[in-house]
């Protein structure tokens, strides 16, 4: 028997999604927004303050996103607002996006050794702990299965010039990721890690030395190519998709084959 595949104007159609990271038509956030949009999907999208809004609203308004708000995870109340509001409006949550990272430019700059106590705790708050924090709230909302997803990256795993703590963050985001893809499972709720390539978003604007980086990435991928915010959206919004309902727990790379290479 032949499968029967969706319409993919309609495959998310019907669904509620959060998206947590959009900072402009370049992040990595704005795309997968835009492929989940595509397939029908309706969206609540943050902004981090009022200096993002002008940047974050009119792609809000392309998305017809009905639910659109602030969202600082390091203030307190405004993560719990964001999901009260969904529960009061949608009553269910189909899946989330976490697309956020953050370390104090003293920490990130630095040596691993010389990461001061409030440079980590902070580098962990927002990089890694506020993935669990939404996870915890939209489980309930979930109550018909769901999806999570979060952005990790290649320095979790080896070591990256310029990458420091942002690699130690990442790496314990990606152990986050598959115990919650465990104790979230028999709910029917998937969870994933995606490691896009580097892309030139305004998060990596942080790291030094990143166009080297960039070179090193399309010179050595097998594809030869460096990625989109498109192909990471793509990717990510497959997920999403009910014929996905049986990959959980990794990471999922979309880089043109690099991280293989040596």
């Amino acid at each position: 028997m032949i499968p029967a595949f969706p319409d993919s104007k309609v495959a998310l159609k019907g669904k509620k999604g959060l998206v947590v990271g959009i900072a402009n038509d370049q992040s990595i956030a704005w795309g997968c927004a835009r492929a989940f949009r595509a397939l029908g999907a309706d969206l609540a999208v943050t902004y981090l303050n009022d200096r993002a809004r002008k940047h974050v609203e009119p792609l809000a308004q392309a998305l017809e996103a009905p639910i659109f708000m602030p969202l600082d995870v390091m203030a307190e109340g405004q993560t719990e607002a964001v999901f009260e509001r969904i529960a009061r409006e949608w009553g269910q949550l189909d899946f989330l996006l976490h697309s956020i990272a953050f370390s104090p430019k003293e920490a990130l700059h630095g040596r691993v050794v010389d990461v001061g106590r409030d440079g980590f705790l902070k580098t962990m708050d927002v990089s890694c702990w506020s993935f669990l924090r939404m996870a915890h709230l939209a489980e309930p909302l979930m109550k018909n299965g769901g999806t999570m997803f979060t952005m990790t990256y290649y320095g979790s795993q080896m070591v990256v010039d310029n990458y420091n703590i942002m690699g130690v963050a990442k790496a314990a985001l990606e152990a986050a990721v598959r115990y919650a893809a465990a104790e979230l499972g028999p709910k029917g709720i998937r969870v994933h890690a995606i490691s896009p390539g580097p892309l030139a978003t305004r998060a990596a604007s942080g790291i030094p030395e990143f166009d080297e980086l960039m070179d090193k990435a399309q010179s050595k991928a097998p594809a030869r190519s460096l990625v989109s915010i498109d192909d990471v959206g793509n990717a990510t919004a497959f997920l999403a998709l009910d014929g996905a309902k049986l990959i959980t727990g990794s990471v999922l790379y979309i880089d043109g084959g690099y991280h293989i290479i040596d």
